[in-house]
């Protein structure tokens, strides 16, 4: 198997328990090269767990974890020369400039960057000279990314990155991961925000009182369990029509005012829809879709991962 074939993150059947409690539970997850995966759960549902194991800032209880091919464990030193990390929680030195924090990076990482490149990425460079003491919280935030890129790292791990960042600051991070992803990088994206992970990532997984529920691109978690709805507008209703439609699979709910049929839907594609009604002599005049965000499918997730450990 060669190097870009080997997945950025695997984790073999890993539980890991601080005494009676177990913060993750028998996971195993196998995450691409080259992917933007998205890492879903509320806090506490033990994201950071993860990617302390990645880390090898903690060692799994039981399982197996390997990162850009080697074993965590035994090659933590060798993965974390790969490896960029912005932490959910970490503070930046009061005393330094914010080129003075990237140039330590730069020294650490024995790396070749240009500072004013890095800071320039992370819309600092303007306030290079000033100690990070007198940044904002959304400042530091972007210092600490900057950090986090310098030597251009196979492996970019993104902790909560959007924490204290206005929406102009969020997006500019939601840019540059799609900057290094571009570039090479694999982009693991934890967050509890649902809308910062929809807006990036390639696949999904989310996580919930430490198991992984499910996994997958957000279009397909979308189809195996959320509603969409169809809306269209017609010049007539052909007779027999509404039947057809409410006989193919996924449609749970068809009402009709006027000209204007409301399909409720899941699996089925809307050019299934579509296709039935023009079939039937139908011509469309409008039609719009509006599906279940990526927020309601996670509560639809968790929710029934609750219902299924219920006695």
């Amino acid at each position: 198997m060669t190097e870009t074939n080997v997945p950025a993150i695997e984790l073999d059947n890993v539980t890991k328990r601080y005494g009676d409690v177990t913060a993750l539970d028998q996971t195993s997850l196998t995450i691409k090269r080259g992917e933007i995966f998205g890492f879903l759960g509320p806090n506490g549902a033990g994201k950071t767990t993860v990617i302390n194991l990645l880390l090898n800032f903690i060692t799994p209880t039981a399982g197996t974890v390997r990162v850009l091919g080697r074993n965590a464990q035994h090659e933590s030193l060798w993965i974390q020369e790969r490896t960029g990390v912005l932490p959910e929680h970490s503070d930046v030195y009061d005393r330094l400039t914010g080129w003075e924090h990237i140039e330590l990076a730069i020294e650490s990482k024995n790396a070749a960057d240009n500072p004013q490149e890095i800071l320039d990425r992370v819309g600092l460079v303007d306030n290079a000279g000033r100690r990070a003491g007198s940044y904002s919280k959304g400042m530091a935030q972007r210092l600490l990314l900057g950090m986090a890129i310098v030597g251009s790292p196979d492996l970019l791990i993104l902790d909560e990155p959007t924490t204290g960042l206005d929406p102009a600051g969020a997006q500019q991070v939601r840019e540059l991961a799609i900057a290094e992803n571009a570039r090479g990088a694999t982009v693991f994206f934890s967050s509890h925000i649902l809308s910062q992970v929809e807006a990036v990532c390639d696949r999904v997984g989310i996580l919930h009182e430490g198991t992984l529920v499910t996994e997958g691109s957000p279009d397909s978690l979308r189809e195996a369990t959320a509603d969409r709805t169809l809306t269209v507008t017609v010049d007539s209703i052909p007779d027999g029509v509404l039947h057809s439609i409410r006989q193919l699979s996924g449609v749970s709910d068809v009402t009709v005012d006027d000209l204007t049929l409301t399909i409720t839907h899941t699996d089925v594609a809307e050019t299934e829809i579509l296709n039935t009604l023009e079939n039937a002599g139908a011509s469309l005049e409008t039609f719009s879709t509006d599906s279940d965000s990526l927020e309601n499918l996670f509560l639809s997730y968790t929710r029934e991962e609750v219902e299924e450990r219920s006695p």
